[in-house]
Protein backbone atom coordinates (compact mmCIF):
# COMPACT_ATOMS: atom_id res chain seq x y z
CA UNK A 1 0.00 0.00 0.00
CA UNK A 2 1.34 3.08 -0.81
CA UNK A 3 1.28 6.37 1.67
CA UNK A 4 1.33 9.50 0.33
CA UNK A 5 3.62 11.88 2.21
CA UNK A 6 2.93 15.33 3.42
CA UNK A 7 5.66 18.10 2.26
CA UNK A 8 7.89 18.65 4.86
CA UNK A 9 7.20 23.15 3.96
CA UNK A 10 3.14 22.34 3.74
CA UNK A 11 1.14 24.35 6.27
CA UNK A 12 -0.99 22.56 8.98
CA UNK A 13 -4.73 23.04 8.58
CA UNK A 14 -5.95 25.53 10.58
CA UNK A 15 -9.33 25.25 12.63
CA UNK A 16 -11.24 28.59 12.46
CA UNK A 17 -11.69 30.54 15.16
CA UNK A 18 -14.99 30.31 17.36
CA UNK A 19 -16.65 33.59 17.69
CA UNK A 20 -18.17 33.75 20.84
CA UNK A 21 -21.31 35.57 20.94
CA UNK A 22 -22.46 37.62 23.93
CA UNK A 23 -26.13 36.26 25.09
CA UNK A 24 -28.68 38.66 25.06
CA UNK A 25 -30.72 39.33 28.60
CA UNK A 26 -33.66 37.91 29.02
CA UNK A 27 -36.92 37.66 30.76
CA UNK A 28 -36.82 34.09 32.36
CA UNK A 29 -36.61 35.14 35.53
CA UNK A 30 -38.87 37.97 35.70
CA UNK A 31 -41.63 35.61 34.59
CA UNK A 32 -40.53 32.77 36.88
CA UNK A 33 -41.79 35.22 39.77
CA UNK A 34 -44.95 36.29 37.42
CA UNK A 35 -45.74 32.45 37.16
CA UNK A 36 -46.17 32.16 40.94
CA UNK A 37 -47.57 35.23 41.63
CA UNK A 38 -45.28 37.73 42.17
CA UNK A 39 -45.57 40.57 40.52
CA UNK A 40 -44.69 43.37 39.96
CA UNK A 41 -41.06 42.62 39.64
CA UNK A 42 -38.55 46.05 39.06
CA UNK A 43 -34.92 45.73 37.21
CA UNK A 44 -32.92 48.71 38.88
CA UNK A 45 -28.98 49.58 37.59
CA UNK A 46 -26.94 53.30 37.64
CA UNK A 47 -24.68 54.86 36.02
CA UNK A 48 -21.61 57.43 36.36
CA UNK A 49 -20.21 55.99 39.30
CA UNK A 50 -16.30 56.27 37.71
CA UNK A 51 -16.55 59.98 36.64
CA UNK A 52 -15.04 62.68 38.09
CA UNK A 53 -18.19 65.33 37.85
CA UNK A 54 -21.93 64.67 37.69
CA UNK A 55 -24.16 63.19 39.47
CA UNK A 56 -24.52 59.37 39.31
CA UNK A 57 -28.40 58.12 38.17
CA UNK A 58 -30.13 55.37 38.77
CA UNK A 59 -33.02 53.63 37.29
CA UNK A 60 -35.78 51.18 37.83
CA UNK A 61 -38.12 49.70 35.52
CA UNK A 62 -40.82 47.42 35.85
CA UNK A 63 -41.12 46.29 32.36
CA UNK A 64 -44.75 45.07 30.73
CA UNK A 65 -44.80 41.54 29.97
CA UNK A 66 -46.98 41.55 27.26
CA UNK A 67 -44.82 44.43 25.36
CA UNK A 68 -41.08 44.23 26.26
CA UNK A 69 -39.28 46.48 23.37
CA UNK A 70 -37.24 44.64 21.30
CA UNK A 71 -33.57 44.65 21.43
CA UNK A 72 -32.80 45.36 24.90
CA UNK A 73 -29.32 44.99 26.45
CA UNK A 74 -26.49 46.24 28.77
CA UNK A 75 -26.50 49.48 27.85
CA UNK A 76 -22.77 48.81 27.06
CA UNK A 77 -23.27 47.07 24.32
CA UNK A 78 -25.87 49.99 22.73
CA UNK A 79 -24.62 52.75 20.70
CA UNK A 80 -25.98 55.81 21.67
CA UNK A 81 -28.69 55.80 18.70
CA UNK A 82 -29.22 52.38 20.18
CA UNK A 83 -29.93 53.69 23.36
CA UNK A 84 -31.70 56.47 22.55
CA UNK A 85 -34.40 54.42 20.61
CA UNK A 86 -34.82 51.87 23.07
CA UNK A 87 -34.88 54.94 25.87
CA UNK A 88 -38.26 56.29 24.48
CA UNK A 89 -39.93 53.01 23.44
CA UNK A 90 -38.75 51.60 27.18
CA UNK A 91 -40.53 55.15 28.74
CA UNK A 92 -43.58 54.10 26.30
CA UNK A 93 -44.31 50.68 27.51
CA UNK A 94 -42.80 50.13 31.06
CA UNK A 95 -43.22 51.97 34.86
CA UNK A 96 -39.96 53.97 35.22
CA UNK A 97 -38.48 56.13 37.80
CA UNK A 98 -34.89 57.80 38.07
CA UNK A 99 -32.98 59.03 40.99
CA UNK A 100 -30.01 61.09 40.89
CA UNK A 101 -27.23 61.46 43.95
CA UNK A 102 -25.44 65.00 43.04
CA UNK A 103 -21.53 65.27 43.40
CA UNK A 104 -22.19 67.08 47.13
CA UNK A 105 -24.03 63.73 48.24
CA UNK A 106 -20.86 61.89 46.65
CA UNK A 107 -18.52 63.83 48.65
CA UNK A 108 -20.22 63.42 51.59
CA UNK A 109 -21.55 59.68 51.78
CA UNK A 110 -18.80 58.70 49.11
CA UNK A 111 -19.99 57.06 45.30
CA UNK A 112 -21.09 53.98 46.78
CA UNK A 113 -23.28 54.89 49.88
CA UNK A 114 -24.74 57.69 46.88
CA UNK A 115 -25.59 54.83 44.11
CA UNK A 116 -27.33 52.64 46.91
CA UNK A 117 -29.12 55.85 47.93
CA UNK A 118 -30.23 56.63 44.27
CA UNK A 119 -30.84 53.14 43.46
CA UNK A 120 -33.14 53.13 46.52
CA UNK A 121 -35.20 56.09 45.46
CA UNK A 122 -35.59 55.41 42.01
CA UNK A 123 -37.48 52.21 43.13
CA UNK A 124 -39.21 53.71 45.52
CA UNK A 125 -39.95 56.62 42.89
CA UNK A 126 -42.25 53.94 41.06
CA UNK A 127 -46.20 54.46 40.35
CA UNK A 128 -46.62 51.30 41.45
CA UNK A 129 -44.18 49.70 44.05
CA UNK A 130 -42.82 46.68 43.26
CA UNK A 131 -43.12 43.25 45.16
CA UNK A 132 -39.42 42.01 44.30
CA UNK A 133 -36.13 43.88 43.15
CA UNK A 134 -33.31 42.77 41.18
CA UNK A 135 -30.59 44.84 41.33
CA UNK A 136 -27.06 44.91 38.91
CA UNK A 137 -24.29 44.15 41.29
CA UNK A 138 -23.27 42.60 44.67
CA UNK A 139 -25.53 45.13 46.89
CA UNK A 140 -28.93 45.04 48.76
CA UNK A 141 -30.95 48.27 48.74
CA UNK A 142 -33.20 49.69 51.20
CA UNK A 143 -36.32 48.77 49.87
CA UNK A 144 -39.48 47.71 51.19
CA UNK A 145 -39.50 44.60 49.82
CA UNK A 146 -37.61 41.50 48.62
CA UNK A 147 -34.10 42.45 46.91
CA UNK A 148 -31.77 40.27 44.73
CA UNK A 149 -28.84 41.79 43.38
CA UNK A 150 -27.66 39.70 40.48
CA UNK A 151 -23.67 40.46 39.46
CA UNK A 152 -23.86 41.33 35.47
CA UNK A 153 -27.35 41.44 35.85
CA UNK A 154 -27.35 44.33 32.86
CA UNK A 155 -26.57 41.64 30.70
CA UNK A 156 -28.56 39.25 32.21
CA UNK A 157 -32.02 40.62 32.75
CA UNK A 158 -34.41 42.50 30.56
CA UNK A 159 -35.58 44.53 33.31
CA UNK A 160 -31.97 45.40 34.84
CA UNK A 161 -31.15 46.05 30.84
CA UNK A 162 -33.78 48.39 30.44
CA UNK A 163 -32.74 50.26 33.48
CA UNK A 164 -29.31 50.47 32.33
CA UNK A 165 -30.46 51.91 29.30
CA UNK A 166 -32.53 54.78 31.00
CA UNK A 167 -30.08 55.39 33.61
CA UNK A 168 -27.54 55.89 30.71
CA UNK A 169 -29.43 57.87 28.14
CA UNK A 170 -30.35 60.27 31.14
CA UNK A 171 -27.07 60.96 32.88
CA UNK A 172 -25.71 61.75 29.43
CA UNK A 173 -28.38 64.25 28.39
CA UNK A 174 -27.86 65.88 31.70
CA UNK A 175 -23.67 65.89 30.96
CA UNK A 176 -24.97 67.25 27.84
CA UNK A 177 -26.14 70.14 29.38
CA UNK A 178 -23.35 70.40 31.73
CA UNK A 179 -21.13 71.19 28.31
CA UNK A 180 -23.35 73.86 27.70
CA UNK A 181 -22.65 76.12 31.00
CA UNK A 182 -19.05 74.77 30.96
CA UNK A 183 -18.04 74.46 27.30
CA UNK A 184 -14.35 74.06 28.13
CA UNK A 185 -14.30 70.89 29.95
CA UNK A 186 -15.88 69.16 26.56
CA UNK A 187 -18.21 67.29 29.42
CA UNK A 188 -20.36 66.19 25.94
CA UNK A 189 -18.02 63.88 24.57
CA UNK A 190 -16.65 62.01 27.94
CA UNK A 191 -19.67 62.48 30.12
CA UNK A 192 -17.26 63.61 32.80
CA UNK A 193 -14.55 60.53 32.55
CA UNK A 194 -11.13 61.00 33.73
CA UNK A 195 -9.33 61.21 29.73
CA UNK A 196 -6.79 63.54 29.17
CA UNK A 197 -8.99 66.71 27.57
CA UNK A 198 -11.08 66.54 31.00
CA UNK A 199 -7.67 66.13 33.24
CA UNK A 200 -6.03 69.12 31.02
CA UNK A 201 -9.33 71.28 31.81
CA UNK A 202 -9.03 70.95 35.61
CA UNK A 203 -5.51 71.72 35.14
CA UNK A 204 -6.08 74.82 33.63
CA UNK A 205 -9.60 76.15 35.14
CA UNK A 206 -9.73 73.86 38.56
CA UNK A 207 -12.89 72.27 39.20
CA UNK A 208 -16.43 73.46 38.76
CA UNK A 209 -19.43 72.75 41.30
CA UNK A 210 -20.36 69.91 39.36
CA UNK A 211 -17.08 68.15 40.14
CA UNK A 212 -16.80 65.61 43.23
CA UNK A 213 -14.02 67.07 45.03
CA UNK A 214 -12.97 63.89 47.20
CA UNK A 215 -11.80 62.07 43.70
CA UNK A 216 -8.18 62.40 43.79
CA UNK A 217 -7.58 64.18 40.20
CA UNK A 218 -10.29 66.63 41.34
CA UNK A 219 -8.88 67.62 44.58
CA UNK A 220 -5.33 67.47 43.25
CA UNK A 221 -6.44 70.04 40.94
CA UNK A 222 -8.43 72.45 43.86
CA UNK A 223 -5.22 71.96 45.81
CA UNK A 224 -2.44 73.20 43.41
CA UNK A 225 -5.64 76.57 42.67
CA UNK A 226 -6.11 77.39 45.94
CA UNK A 227 -3.45 76.03 48.32
CA UNK A 228 -5.74 73.94 50.40
CA UNK A 229 -7.82 70.88 50.12
CA UNK A 230 -11.44 71.57 51.61
CA UNK A 231 -13.64 68.78 52.38
CA UNK A 232 -17.44 69.01 51.87
CA UNK A 233 -18.60 70.22 55.64
CA UNK A 234 -20.97 66.82 56.34
CA UNK A 235 -22.52 69.05 59.49
CA UNK A 236 -23.84 71.74 57.52
CA UNK A 237 -24.78 69.65 54.28
CA UNK A 238 -27.12 67.71 56.85
CA UNK A 239 -28.32 70.72 58.20
CA UNK A 240 -29.78 71.83 54.99
CA UNK A 241 -31.39 68.60 54.22
CA UNK A 242 -33.13 68.98 57.44
CA UNK A 243 -34.38 72.22 56.39
CA UNK A 244 -35.59 71.58 53.13
CA UNK A 245 -37.17 68.32 54.46
CA UNK A 246 -38.80 70.36 57.22
CA UNK A 247 -39.93 72.83 54.23
CA UNK A 248 -41.92 69.99 52.57
CA UNK A 249 -43.73 68.38 55.53
CA UNK A 250 -44.88 72.34 56.46
CA UNK A 251 -46.57 72.25 52.31
CA UNK A 252 -47.95 68.97 52.92
CA UNK A 253 -49.53 69.83 56.14
CA UNK A 254 -50.73 72.76 54.73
Amino acid sequence: MSRTKTPANAKAAVKPAKVTVAARPSFRRERALLKQGVWPVAGCDEVGRGPLAGPVVAAAVILDPDRIPKGIDDSKRLDAEEREALFEQICASAMVSVAAAPPWRIDRDNILRASLWALARAVRGLPTQPRHVFVDGRDRIDVPCECQPVIGGDGLLLSIGAASIVAKVTRDRLMCRLAQLHPEYGFDSHMGYAVPRHLAALERHGPTPHHRRHFAPVAAAHARLTGVTVPPDASLLEMMETAVAAAEAAVQVA
